[in-house]
């Protein structure tokens, strides 16, 4: 890799470490406002989170493919700087949100310019070979992993200065991201490797329908599609579950979460560099998608927080199958339509959103209502487990297509 291209990784990496520890910084007070604001129990408030990020996800559904398609007429610059700058505003509608409705709103706007992720991907893919690019893919995950050991510890002190002190934190993060990428970030997008921006094709069922030219890669964005609404499990009840199951506060889903994020940023940041040498790309799909399951089903059944700290550890390694799979992935894309590729699977992720969080926070309040016939908390968790196994299953059958 040249001097050019790993200064170009160092900041990209820096762009989305501090873009997660905003996000991070702000997980561990959600449930706490929605109770304020709502006056709601821990099991109300979870369909009400659903409700926010289902608001969130539809906007990206809506709006990605157009802002991958702008990265591809005016580069990746740009972009990157209008979803940052969004999130930042969306951190202050939290901040000063007087009612629930001003939470819809900052979320809205999210996920109208959410597009910060999808960029640094197609960033990434401009820049990679094909030798290094699921290393580069999995910086990604180490900057996730990194922010989310930062973000929720600073979350934790800030909210000891109040429930809405760490949303204004976040806000000046953002901000000051938004900065760092105006005058430091480079474009990663030649003029000669440009498209037209072209509106059928930045539809979002233009965009997904565009997949159909990549028969070979189908199958794989199935099993990615399986696997993101099996997050939810974890992404949207996370602070509920643990809430409700263990009696956790601000403090402890803060310590949880940055433990999280130490496991993915080692393994995302460095075991992954063995794992692909040692597995391969394909092996390595299959392998990290099976601890996966492993992690989900140990969640359900945890009976003593100290489980969930201890059975993190086979879950963060399922993250070794991401970056293997978005290598295969943009291994099949010309480089002109690198953005249309991550704009169309950044729809199909707020698809997921749309249905995950939705389908995860519904069986969370259902089995722990007082009117639930059975009291199972850690019922989303087992169905995260059973879509990751049945991804497991359409993987194995699309790599071998491939070969």
């Amino acid at each position: 890799m040249s001097n050019t291209n790993k200064k170009a990784i160092v900041f990209i990496f820096i762009t989305l470490l501090v873009d997660c520890t905003g996000i991070g910084i702000i997980i561990p007070v959600v449930p706490s406002l929605i109770q304020q604001l709502t006056g709601s129990n821990v099991s109300e408030a979870a369909t009400y989170g659903g409700w926010l990020t289902f608001a969130y996800a539809i906007m990206q559904f809506v709006f990605s493919p157009v802002l991958g398609g702008l990265s591809d007429r005016y580069g990746r610059r740009p972009v990157l700087l209008i979803s940052l700058l969004g999130l930042g505003i969306d951190y202050l509608f939290l901040f000063f949100a007087p009612d629930l409705w001003w939470l819809f709103v900052g979320r809205i706007i999210a996920g109208i310019c959410g597009a910060s992720f999808t960029t640094a991907s197609t960033y990434i893919a401009d820049i990679s070979t094909e030798e290094n690019r699921a290393q580069n893919f999995g910086m990604i995950g180490a900057a996730f992993g990194l922010g989310f050991i930062v973000g929720p510890l600073l979350g934790s002190l800030f909210s000891s200065f109040g429930v809405r002190v760490p949303f204004l934190a976040a806000a000046a993060l953002s901000l000051l991201n938004w900065a760092y990428g105006y005058f430091i970030l480079p474009e990663s997008l030649s003029k000669e490797n440009r498209r037209p921006f072209d509106w059928k094709r930045a539809n979002p069922l233009g965009s997904l329908l565009h997949l159909k030219r990549y028969p070979a890669i189908l199958g794989l964005i199935l099993a990615m599609v399986l696997i993101y609404i099996a997050g939810h499990a974890a992404q949207s009840t996370w602070t509920f579950f643990t809430i409700e199951r263990f009696h956790w506060n601000e403090q402890w889903i803060g310590y949880s979460i940055a433990f999280v994020g130490v496991t993915v940023a080692l393994v995302q940041g460095g075991l992954i560099r063995y794992t692909t040498k040692i597995l391969g790309t394909n092996k390595s799909v299959i392998v990290g998608l099976l601890f996966y399951v492993i992690g989900f089903t140990l969640f359900a059944f945890a009976s003593q927080g100290w489980m969930m700290f201890v059975f993190m550890i086979p879950y963060a390694l399922g993250g070794i199958a991401g970056p293997a799979l978005q290598g295969l992935m943009t291994g099949h894309v010309p480089s002109n339509e690198q953005g249309e590729l991550q704009g169309a699977i950044t729809s199909l992720v707020s698809l997921t959103s749309i249905v995950g969080p939705l389908l995860m926070t519904s069986l969370f309040s259902f089995f722990t209502a007082p009117s639930s016939p059975i009291y199972f908390p850690g019922a989303p968790f087992m169905m995260g487990a059973v879509l990751t196994l049945v991804s497991v299953f359409i993987s194995v059958f699309a790599l071998k297509r491939m070969n």
